[in-house]
């Protein structure tokens, strides 16, 4: 480790705090990916050809979610809301864990199941990120967010190894009392963290104040920004190829595998390999490669590794294929683009990282997810093949590139403007 560590040039100062958030971004996404396989499975038990449905009604549920997120971020401070959060996320997990156990209104509850799950997770991680960005500088971020985003690898690594190996044997009450367990690890880490940072940059009175402002501010400090408009149109790209992606390959697994159990093992060892390759990106290739091509060169690596996902699939529609594919265009996102991506959010105002950026990661994202899958519906019922989807997705990569190029020069210039201090420095 202190040879890694030297490699990705980090200071002594930064150690505690980025062991920290690795264990808190450990604990965030094993929690997710824990119970992720068996919300996937469950979502193909009313037919993959229902898929737009339960994307629609996440979207819908995401509506109403996010003013009474951002009420709460208004009217609390983040060291009370954050913990409060995470916490009603997990007793939500062992609702669900009975209801599903006992066999009550199976279609039913998997089809809420599949909505909360799809919901939650990315409030979670955004959340989690909001509270990264707000304590790390913008060159800080750039060495040291890869490290911190492997510890939510190997969460996504342990995560779906436990769902693989629990799901068949203990059932689902394990595995989303597990999942609420690593919740409250999440929390005790954040408090951990704030109390670190705190330490070293005097920040109490800032963590105790109230962000204030209405519910729906997060929203309207993106129609006056154009880099946070950059970031919505950004995001939307992402989601709509990934989301074409998912039902294609939805199609496919549900044509190969017959029940719930053999999905949900194809769907945990997808995100097994998955993890496994990030993992070994981000402790070694991560943060120098983001020195070496950018940030804009990290960004632009997705619509890269999505014109090869979408042309394999369309060319091999079989599972080893999905897994193949899906493998290397997720590796690519969570090990190069996302810590890049979060680096964006660094030379943001405290209310945008914690507001804005909500409501792009959860609304936005949503949004797309709906608008893409009816896409999809709308082409399939039009005998559109999927082969035609990965001819036309070729332009809309090209401008995506741009697009990241663009909110990179953008960054620098604030970067460079501010010269924010993170809450780690040597003393003089």
């Amino acid at each position: 480790m202190p040879i890694v560590l030297k490699w990705l040039d980090v200071r002594p100062a930064e150690r505690t705090a980025l062991m920290l958030g690795f264990a808190f971004h450990f604990c965030v996404l094993a929690s997710y990916y824990l119970v992720r396989p068996l919300r996937d499975a469950l979502g193909l038990e009313g037919g993959a050809d229902k898929l737009q449905w339960l994307f629609t009604a996440t979207f819908v549920v995401m509506l109403l979610m996010v003013p009474l997120f951002g009420a709460l971020v208004s009217r609390l401070p983040a060291i009370r809301f954050v913990p409060l959060i995470y916490r009603l996320i997990a007793l939500s997990m062992l609702v669900f864990g009975g209801l599903i156990a006992n066999h009550v209104a199976p279609v039913d509850v998997g089809r809420v199941f599949f909505v909360w799950i799809s919901i939650y997770n990315l409030f979670i991680v955004s959340i989690f990120w909001s509270v990264l960005v707000d304590r790390f500088s913008s060159e800080q971020g750039r060495r040291l967010f890869g490290f911190i985003a492997a510890g939510g690898t190997l969460g996504t690594f342990i995560g779906p190894l436990l769902a693989a190996t629990m799901a068949t044997r203990l059932g689902p009450v394990a595995l989303t009392l597990a999942a609420a367990l690593l919740l409250e690890a999440a929390v005790r880490c954040y408090r951990a963290l704030l109390s670190r940072t705190q330490s070293q940059s005097g920040s109490r009175l800032l963590d105790d104040r109230r962000l204030g402002g209405s519910m729906l501010a997060g929203i309207t400090l993106i129609v006056r920004s154009r880099y946070l408009l950059g970031l919505v149109l950004f995001m939307l790209l992402h989601t709509s190829a990934a989301t074409l992606l998912y039902f294609e390959q939805g199609r496919i697994v549900a044509g190969s595998y017959a029940d719930v159990a053999s999905r949900t093992q194809f769907f945990a060892v997808v995100d097994l390999m998955v993890s496994a390759l990030t993992l070994v990106f981000q402790l070694l290739l991560t943060a120098p490669l983001i020195r070496l091509i950018g940030v804009g060169g990290a960004l632009a690596a997705l619509p890269l590794a999505t014109i090869v996902a979408f042309s394999a699939m369309a060319l091999a529609p079989v599972p080893a294929t999905v897994a193949l594919a899906q493998g290397l265009r997720r590796a690519v996102e969570f090990a190069i683009v996302r810590p890049a991506r979060e680096v964006l959010w660094t030379v943001v105002s405290r209310e945008e990282k914690y507001k804005a950026k909500n409501v792009i990661e959860t609304l936005v994202y949503r949004g797309g997810d709906a608008a893409s899958g009816w896409l999809s519906a709308g082409l399939t019922a039009l005998g559109a093949g999927f082969g035609l989807v990965a001819l036309v997705i070729v332009p809309f990569a090209g401008l995506w590139g741009c697009l990241c190029l663009w909110l990179a020069r953008q960054q620098q210039q604030k970067a460079d403007s501010k010269r924010v201090e993170g809450p780690f420095h040597e003393p003089n």
